[in-house]
């Protein structure tokens, strides 16, 4: 039987409020999870999942592994430039969201997937590439780093989507930041995921015009749906 996942567009929402919205879908799926573990496989009522797509205000967010000296602005700089920060729990480094940026945040339980995170992080890999393929960029993986970069192997490769998850007993939290139309000088303040000798880039600059953010989103949509194999609550 085919997974169902709840689907939800958050618009353009602050990262503190999306937070809290992922930490109490987080809360609820594993709470889920663990009460339907003891009973019989013929009895257990569906997993539950999200799929949470969202722009933010402008925010640059550290993960658990990352170096504080990667964001070269102070407080006053950052209140300057109209920026939040904050410290977080997921993986990777220091990272930028902001309008023009697709950001996405699948609550899966990978017991109802495939629990192996590599494969995981790969398919999130994976949806951010058909996506480009689809406007004619080709997008890769880069050797060693998570995200999709362009022009990889030359000295013009360039990341175009960061990923950086968090799981908690199998069940998935924060995702990946796609550049759509995004402000790219707000990277200048910040070392990219701790990579100081490559380049961002946004499917707006790539192309030279700007995209339509709820087509892109209609893209993930659909290609989540298809690397995992599940279909959306109607």
């Amino acid at each position: 039987m085919k997974q169902k996942v709840t689907f939800r567009d958050l618009g353009k929402i602050s990262y503190a409020d999306a937070w809290d919205f992922q930490k109490e879908r987080l809360k609820e799926v594993v709470d889920h999870k663990l009460s339907i573990r003891d009973l019989p496989e013929a009895e257990r009522p569906p997993r539950k999942h999200y799929l949470l797509l969202c722009e933010h205000h402008p925010v640059f967010t550290l993960g658990k592994s990352g170096d504080h000296q990667h964001l070269l602005l102070n407080q006053k700089g950052l209140e300057e430039k109209g920026i939040e920060f904050f410290k977080i729990n997921r993986g990777g480094d220091i990272t930028y969201h902001g309008p023009g940026q697709v950001v996405g945040y699948p609550i899966f339980d990978l017991d109802g997937f495939f629990t192996d995170v590599h494969k995981y992080v790969r398919y999130l890999e994976e949806a951010a590439i058909k996506v480009l393929a689809d406007y004619d960029i080709h997008g890769e993986r880069l050797d060693g780093s998570t995200g999709v970069w362009l022009d990889v192997g030359t000295v013009r490769a360039r990341k175009i989507c960061a990923i950086g998850v968090h799981l908690s007993r199998w069940v998935t939290m924060h995702g990946f930041a796609f550049n759509v139309n995004t402000n790219l000088e707000h990277f200048n303040y910040i070392v990219p995921c701790g990579i100081s000798d490559k380049g961002v880039t946004s499917m707006e600059k790539e192309l030279g015009r700007t995209i339509q953010i709820e087509d892109i989103k209609a893209a993930f949509k659909k290609y989540y749906a298809e690397l995992f194999g599940f279909d959306y609550v109607i």
